[in-house]
């Protein structure tokens, strides 16, 4: 793995670009295509059992991400800052990087989990769940919440290895994890008959498996960069690099989310099955965008280590190559899953409720024919991450959900009398319009500056 890694960094700090983005970005894909496959696999079993039950976990699932999107400030901190430490060539203070992200996010995530399971029943209540919807909402949330720690646990390996330009001993983690998650969730779901409650647990088991196996390697005193309790002793210069590069990627992660949550109880005003049909095609259009997602994490891993090792024009030479393998690859993608007669046939594996099915087909559709914007917002995205700043994606990731999103929804809605389509229409609006705004700010070289 040593060898493996020294390869990679140095492929990405001088051998070919296509190569290094391609062999980071993969595994990355493949990684978060697995992570999907834990909500998928709920997804599909939950529309086997009924349209309430799917109802509850989509409606939850935004609160839920609102803490972890937050945690994860933390964990693209350590990935950003470790690739700098690691491209100027500073592997003490990289080592001891990781070890401080560590200790934050482990704390961070125990404390978050404690206090979300005591305010579940309100904030269920809050989102305007009721009946049969607000109890099965309620004991999914307060037991799924409870994977917070193990789901850190693999992210801090993840961003350390990714960090290193090792990005696939992380994909190969969450096999595992994935694989047993498919055997728990008709296990416990269907076979025992636990419902929403049985896909809570096969979450947190199949999660805890691979964060156990993460924790170990990660404390390999053999690795470059590994665990050591000796470094875990908090270091104020440290922590004031982490809040300065995370907090607002954690403000603007877990704002975004705050957003979704709000749009999840705007969709729930149109009935159960209008937020069933908006969880099922979200989680698609999720896996749709892998791609962007992916080489948008490889692309923050080559700038920051070439941005570390002085080497910008080769850093924004990375950042146009993967833009245009992500638009172009999206574009063809999304002209093909946009036709009604595809879109309908992916919906309908998750669902036999006919109204269901057709208003998911219908958003599918309308996200699968835009999602070449995801292409331009991640990369840039990954691009101001590489460069520490963070404060620029927080601000778009914000402005994305609380202005442009919620005002399309607002005159879709109220002025155009679109009904639940305006909440399509304002997914793709706010997200071509922020994707716009990245580039724009790109242009004017605020990047340039390593922060």
């Amino acid at each position: 793995m040593k060898s493996s890694r020294k390869f990679s960094t140095e492929e990405i700090l001088h051998g070919n670009l296509l190569k290094a983005i391609l062999s980071l970005a993969i595994p990355v894909m493949i990684n978060s295509f697995l992570q999907t496959m834990y909500n998928l696999t709920d997804t599909y079993w939950l529309g086997k059992i009924g349209t309430e039950q799917l109802a509850a976990i989509n409606l939850v699932t935004p609160v839920q991400n609102i803490i972890i999107n937050f945690g994860n400030g933390i964990t693209v901190a350590g990935s950003v800052l470790i690739a700098q430490y690691i491209g100027a060539k500073e592997k003490e203070d990289a080592k001891s990087m990781a070890n401080q992200i560590f200790v934050c996010a482990m704390l961070f995530a125990i404390v978050c989990a404690a206090v979300c399971f005591m305010l579940t029943p309100g904030i269920v209540n809050w989102m305007g769940a009721d009946g049969n919807t607000y109890n099965y909402a309620v004991t999914y949330l307060r037991t799924v919440i409870w994977d917070m720690p193990f789901l850190f646990m693999v992210n801090i390996f993840q961003a350390m290895h990714q960090a290193q330009g090792d990005t696939v001993t992380p994909m190969i983690l969450n096999v595992g994890g994935i694989a047993l998650n498919m055997i728990l969730d008709p296990l416990l779901m269907v076979y025992f008959e636990l419902g929403v409650f049985g896909a809570a647990i096969a979450t947190v088991s199949a999660k805890a498996v691979p964060a156990v196996i993460a924790f170990v390697l990660l404390c390999n005193q053999s690795n470059e960069v590994c665990l050591n309790r000796h470094y875990m002793k908090l270091q104020k210069e440290k922590l004031k690099l982490i809040l300065s590069v995370g907090l607002p990627t954690a403000i603007g992660g877990s704002t975004m989310q705050l957003g979704f949550a709000l749009m999840s109880k705007n969709v729930y005003v149109y009935g159960t099955e209008a937020m069933a049909a908006y969880g099922i095609g979200n989680k698609v259009n999720g896996v749709i965008t892998l791609p962007a997602s992916g080489i948008g994490s490889a692309t923050a891993t080559i700038v920051g280590q070439n941005m570390g090792a002085a080497q910008r024009d080769r850093a924004e030479k990375s950042y146009k190559i993967s833009m245009y393998i992500s638009v172009v690859f999206l574009f063809v993608c999304g002209m093909i899953l946009s036709r009604d007669f595809i879109s309908t046939a992916i919906v309908s594996i998750f669902s036999e409720d006919e109204s269901v099915i057709a208003m998911a087909a219908d958003f599918l559709s309308i996200m699968a024919f835009w999602c070449f914007t995801n292409g331009i917002y991640n990369t840039t995205s990954g691009l101001f991450q590489g460069t520490g700043h963070t404060e620029v994606t927080m601000t778009i990731d914000a402005t994305r959900l609380w202005v442009f999103r919620f005002l399309t929804l607002w005159f879709c809605g109220n002025i155009l009398n679109m009904g639940v389509r305006s909440v399509w229409y304002s997914v793709v609006i706010s997200n071509g319009i922020s994707a716009l705004i990245l580039y724009v700010l790109y242009r004017t070289g605020l990047w340039k500056s390593l922060k």
